[in-house]
């Protein structure tokens, strides 16, 4: 096979030995074909890393140009966390006088194999991946099919080439602990995201080395993942172990606003008692009482770079990784 060429399906059922009409059924998902014979084509998908022809099949089916946006978390989530409604309606907004149609993939990790099966199946021209987890297993079906992709999330270390927007998380998790810090707060605690995430670990990284390069100790942390629930079991937790802490910073506005909600019910003052600090500037950071500081992250910002960003994949040019700059907002809540 020429290294110009792309592999065809005759390509995957000549590496798998089987008939093209076997190798078919396998991309299209058909549950007839199983055992050794599905097994043999799947492998030949990964190692030719074949991708289905749009092109091809629009002459029977004539439907629209698409992009996947896929979301590697379970349905309550997506549809709870205000991160990933404002992240969907700016893609949405940005798109809404192309052609392109915007399809949502949404499964938990532990389910991959759906969208693994969708991403193969040469339904969509490209996605764009949000919230994606160390070991979801999307990155290598993406380098394997070859199809045009841009993460919101820096990927984790090892899923070289994947083009990704980003903020820069570690600042952002510094900025917050200096703010603290400049309040003359001194037992500071954090909530961190997943650390399975890359903007969970970098949040708590920037905030480690502000209170470490101050000579304070970095040992108040809770882990959270996101959920508002989490937020109200970090902040009991922090309480438990350090009654005296007199600063939180928690790595997301949802679990934030949960956190505060919780230190107000036990009778805690924002921010005489405890100063908080969220990250994302989410439109609920404003409604609280006090409103809550935290730091710039716009959803808005990421999604339609995300998609200036896959547009010129899907034109065929080269792109960049971008890292947006964060910034603190200060509100009343420190």
């Amino acid at each position: 096979m020429s290294a110009r060429r792309l592999p065809t399906l005759e390509d995957v059922a000549a590496k798998a030995g089987v008939s093209r009409a076997t190798a078919s059924r396998v991309v299209n998902a058909d549950p007839r074909v199983r055992g050794e014979s599905r097994r043999a084509v799947e492998a030949a998908i990964r190692e030719l890393g074949y991708r289905p022809n749009r092109a091809a099949r629009s002459l029977v089916r004539p439907d629209a140009a698409s992009i996947a946006v896929v979301i590697p978390e379970a349905e309550e989530r997506v549809f709870t966390d205000p991160f990933f409604s404002a992240t969907l309606g700016a893609i949405y907004t940005k798109l809404s006088d192309s052609p392109v149609q915007v399809l949502l993939a949404v499964a938990p990790p532990g389910e991959r194999e759906k969208i693994e099966r969708y991403l193969r199946g040469g339904y969509t021209d490209g996605a764009i991946v949000v919230s994606h987890h160390r070991d979801d297993g999307i990155s290598d079906v993406l380098l394997e099919t070859r199809l045009p992709a841009v993460y919101i999330g820096r990927p984790y270390a090892g899923d070289v080439g994947l083009p990704f927007v980003d903020v820069d998380n570690e600042a952002g998790g510094r900025i917050a602990a200096e703010h603290l810090l400049s309040l003359g707060r001194r037992r500071i605690g954090t909530i961190t995201g997943p650390l399975d995430m890359a903007s969970g670990a970098d949040r708590l990284m920037g905030w480690r080395q502000a209170l470490e390069e101050a000579g304070l100790a970095a040992d108040l942390v809770e882990h959270g993942d996101y959920t508002a629930a989490s937020g109200a079991e970090g902040v009991k937790r922090l309480l438990a172990r350090e009654p005296g802490m007199d600063a939180l910073f928690v790595a997301s506005d949802l679990m934030a606003i949960s956190a505060l909600h919780e230190l107000q019910a036990r009778g805690v003052r924002i921010p005489e008692d405890m100063a908080v600090v969220g990250f994302d500037d989410s439109q609920m950071a404003k409604l609280t009482r006090p409103p809550l500081t935290t730091i710039l992250s716009t959803a808005t910002g990421l999604a339609e770079t995300a998609v200036e960003m896959l547009t010129a994949l899907l034109r065929g040019d080269p792109v960049d990784p971008v890292v947006l700059p964060t910034e603190l907002i200060r509100r009343g809540s420190a």
